[in-house]
């Protein structure tokens, strides 16, 4: 694959790596990691908000890391013309994990299905999952359990919060099942919130493709999940009171996931958004190339996590 614009001669990390197979998953995986960030002004004047540090990681391991532990080895990444280069300098593609990492632009944000057309390509004839770039999320198998279960339709999560009405909002009936959703109600009819993970079938691209601009001039997502239903291919996970869902999108919730983070990590000795440990633990890495991989890194706490808790474990266990 090529490197985005103007970064095509830089030289490559080296490293041992784990060759992909000849085919690859069915279910890709996007990030997207567009949009202006303002609501992190001045922040984002240095750098793309998907790019900030929540505690001890770029923003983007997060979501890339909770892909991986899911399966997924391919991916796309969306972003802004000026960001995209940022963002190879510190993913690269993906090899030194053992993925496929490539990049499309985001000329002008225009609402999160649009990231199925840009896209479209990329999907080719597979089911994808799309990820918004500044959610973190923490606990539970819910994740990796949807997409092993994931056949066909769409999978959505249901996350309770008590400020319904800043999200896309589900309500349920008697028994639980999906019967309605809502962009930004000003009456919510539950509480249960839409978080920024979503698992589709190749029917996506086609439902993305004929949406109209909503009277925010977006391409809704919960237009695209409000389709699915339509079709009853729709279902909703509840997500669980031990699971986090954290949005960094402003200076407060921002600084809120890092200390979330920060306290999880000293607490429990285990780092979240590894994608090194999540790719060793998926198989995409073996031993001697996390460990020819961490053997690179500077001397600092994120390669004496991996070396000491990682991989020591690892040879522990042979």
């Amino acid at each position: 694959m090529q490197a985005p614009l103007g970064i095509q001669n830089e030289k490559r990390f080296p490293v041992a790596l784990c060759p992909l197979p000849d085919k690859l998953p069915v279910m890709k995986g996007i990030i997207l990691a567009g949009g202006a960030g303002s609501r992190l002004f001045p922040l984002t004047l240095v750098a793309s908000k998907q790019l900030q540090p929540v505690y001890d990681k770029p923003m983007v391991y997060y979501p890339l890391t909770t892909l991986i532990e899911g399966g997924i080895r391919e991916f796309c990444l969306i972003s802004t013309p000026q960001d995209l280069p940022r963002f190879w300098q510190l993913l690269r593609d993906g090899s030194q994990w053992g993925l496929s990492i490539e990049y499309r632009e985001q000329a002008r944000p225009e609402g999160i299905a649009q990231a199925f057309r840009i896209a479209d390509t990329f999907i080719g004839q597979d089911a994808v999952t799309l990820i918004l770039g500044d959610n973190v999320f923490y606990g539970g198998d819910s994740f990796q359990r949807a997409f092993a279960d994931f056949q066909t339709g769409a999978v959505i999560f249901g996350y309770h919060v008590h400020d319904p009405e800043r999200y896309g909002v589900v309500e349920f009936d008697a028994e639980g099942k999906a019967i309605s959703i809502e962009e930004k109600p000003k009456q919510p009819k539950s509480n249960y919130a839409v978080p920024g993970l979503y698992i589709y079938d190749n029917d996506v691209v086609g439902i993305a493709r004929d949406l109209n601009p909503s009277a925010r001039g977006e391409l809704e997502i919960t237009d695209v999940n409000v389709e699915y239903l339509r079709r009853g291919g729709l279902r909703v996970y509840r997500l669980g009171r031990g699971f986090a869902w954290l949005d960094a999108g402003t200076s407060s919730s921002l600084h809120e996931a890092s200390a979330y983070v920060q306290t999880i990590e000293k607490r429990q000795g285990i780092k979240i958004g590894c994608p090194e440990e999540a790719a060793f633990r998926q198989g995409f890495l073996q031993l001697p190339q996390l460990e020819e991989l961490a053997s690179r890194m500077p001397q600092c706490e994120y390669r004496a996590y991996l070396e000491r808790e990682v991989i020591a474990e690892a040879k522990r266990a042979v």
